[in-house]
């Protein structure tokens, strides 16, 4: 079976934008898998603001006013899904360093020095009450990363990341960029090496106003 990588979701993105495959004004491919091979499907990354959230996530700050610490502004989606006082549900420091969420991280670097081979090495990221907690106090925060699990095979680790929904523009550059950094630190943690990141997405789209940006190259 061939692997998907991100030129094939590309590719793929552009046939339904060229034979106007839209759903509601938006592409979107359903339930796909591919091997995040590259840091960005579409647009260009802005280096200064994923290093910003990056810190803002480790932080395990759940206010979003807090990354103006690290980057001139807000940003407008950030915004608009937190509450009036800024708070939301997805800082994924929060999600997996804290423990007021289980210690997710630690959980799982202590399985996977157990046991190298293990299935159990899964950090999760949402819970069965962020159907309430989503919109707690007026917020709109639907977390969407479900879990992320880690396979150790022969000294490299490998990370499957599992989403519910993902931007393919801006929401896959910033993710991506935080998967690299924790698959960074624990490979670093369990004396492995860094191995390759697959990407598992229920819907993966680019919204009206990033059509634009659907190209190759």
């Amino acid at each position: 079976m061939k692997r998907l990588k991100v030129q094939d979701i590309r590719n793929e993105f552009i046939r339904l934008k060229e034979h106007n495959i839209y759903s509601k004004g938006t592409l979107e491919i359903q339930s796909v898998s591919f091997e995040a091979d590259e840091p960005s499907i579409f647009g260009k990354i802005n280096e200064k603001y994923v290093e910003a959230e990056l810190q803002w996530y480790n932080s395990e700050s759940r206010n979003v006013n807090d990354i103006a610490k690290y980057y001139p502004k807000v940003p407008d989606i950030w915004q608009q899904v937190s509450s009036d006082t800024g708070l939301i549900n997805s800082n994924y420091g929060w999600c997996i360093y804290s423990y007021e969420n289980k210690r997710q991280y630690i959980t799982c670097r202590d399985k996977l020095q157990e046991n190298s081979n293990t299935r159990h090495a899964v950090m999760y990221y949402t819970r069965p009450t962020i159907h309430d907690e989503a919109n707690f106090e007026g917020m709109s925060d639907h977390i969407c990363t479900f879990a992320v699990q880690y396979h150790c095979n022969d000294n490299v680790l490998d990370a499957h990341v599992y989403m519910r929904s993902n931007d393919a523009v801006f929401g896959y550059n910033n993710d991506y960029a935080w998967q690299k950094h924790v698959l960074e630190q624990l490979a670093d943690d369990t004396d492995n090496y860094v191995g390759k990141i697959m990407w598992n997405v229920s819907s993966l789209h680019v919204y009206p106003g990033h059509v634009g940006l659907v190209h190759n190259g």
